[in-house]
Formats: C-alpha cells, sequence, structure tokens
C-alpha cells in the first residue's frame, strides 16, 4: 500500500489490485448479507451487516472506474485467476458469516474497516497525486476512505446489545479482529509488485 501511495507501483500492480476486488467485493456482500439474516434476533447486529452489504453494491458500482483506468478490459478481467493471498480475507469473512457470533463478527469487522479506510484514503491520494487519476477513477477508494458516521452508530449499538445480553465474547474478538489484520496484511503483500 505505501507503494501505491507514493506512486512506485505499477501500473499492473494496480491492475491486480482491481482484479483482487472484483472477487473481494461480491464475497464479501453475500457473506454480510448471510450474517443479516442470522442476526435476526439481534436487531442492531443485522442492520448493520444490512448497511455493510449495501455498502459493497455501493463499492462495486465505482470498481469499474478503476478497472478501466488500470486498462483492464471485459476478456482480462474474465480470464484473471485472483491470488490465494489475496483471497484469504473474504475466505475468513465468510468463515465468520458461517461460525461466529453476529456481535463478536461486528467488532471484529469494525476494527479492520478502520484500518481498511485509511488504506483507502492513501491510495485515492497516491493515485491522484502520482497516477493522474481521475475523481471517478479514485471513487471506489474514496467511498471507503469516508467516515461512516451511521455505521459506526450501528456498530456501537449492537456491540452495547451483545454486552448487555453476554453475547459478545472478548477473547474471541480478539482472535477474529487479529486473523482479519492479519488476513489484510496478507492481502497487500500477495500483490504482484508490492513485496
Amino acid at each position: 500500500m505505501p507503494l501505491v501511495a507514493s506512486g512506485r507501483a505499477s501500473l499492473e500492480t494496480l491492475a491486480a489490485l482491481a482484479l483482487e476486488q472484483h472477487h473481494v467485493i461480491p464475497a464479501d456482500h453475500r457473506a454480510f448479507l448471510h450474517l443479516a439474516q442470522r442476526a435476526a434476533e439481534e436487531p442492531a447486529a443485522a442492520g448493520f451487516f444490512t448497511m455493510l452489504a449495501e455498502g459493497e453494491e455501493l463499492a462495486a458500482e465505482r470498481l469499474g472506474a478503476f478497472t478501466a483506468a488500470c486498462q483492464v478490459d471485459d476478456r482480462r478481467l474474465q480470464a484473471y485467476e485472483p491470488l490465494p493471498g489475496c483471497q484469504a480475507y473474504p475466505a475468513y469473512i465468510s468463515w465468520l458469516a458461517l461460525n461466529a457470533t453476529p456481535t463478536d463478527a461486528v467488532l471484529a469487522v469494525t476494527a479492520n474497516f478502520a484500518t481498511w479506510g485509511t488504506y483507502c484514503a492513501r491510495i485515492a491520494e497516491g493515485l491522484r497525486s502520482h497516477y493522474g487519476f481521475t475523481d471517478e477513477a479514485c471513487a471506489f477508494f474514496d467511498f471507503f476512505a469516508e467516515p461512516a458516521p451511521a455505521l459506526d452508530r450501528q456498530a456501537e449499538a449492537a456491540v452495547e446489545a451483545g454486552l448487555d445480553s453476554g453475547r459478545l465474547d472478548e477473547k474471541r474478538v480478539y482472535t477474529y479482529g487479529r486473523l482479519l489484520q492479519t488476513y489484510e496484511e496478507m492481502f497487500w503483500t500477495s500483490l504482484p509488485g508490492l513485496t
């Protein structure tokens, strides 16, 4: 990520980032929808994951402009084989969707999103200043970099409800969060040209 932010990553590396996101976004969208369904008895958690799923839909709409700016056409997009290290993060989000209590997943995901948002802000700035990408091409990253106070309030309500009901397990949340951060780092180190 620092190489993208400083303009030292190649266009090919940026293309790989775009191509990987075409696999991450739909996987996360489905996982968040599943978590929302599982949280039927936890309205705040269900609302949080519904908002995340809606956000993934908006992000998917913005991803195309970034992909085009990276000179990736539809043929290349369809032929691309994702990298295992880049897909470990969405695979773990899917694992959480199947195995974690929704409240635990809320806290783990929220902690990781703060890191992701910071990365996206730096990438958007780097894309504009070093690569000459337009606002439209940077909109995918701008979306995740923007503060989301409504989402933060929903997460807080879900965690509060989990604490009040005894459904929140701090030890498990720490483990989930640590693994998400590790898989996030793995994503970046797996992209060609960033290691």
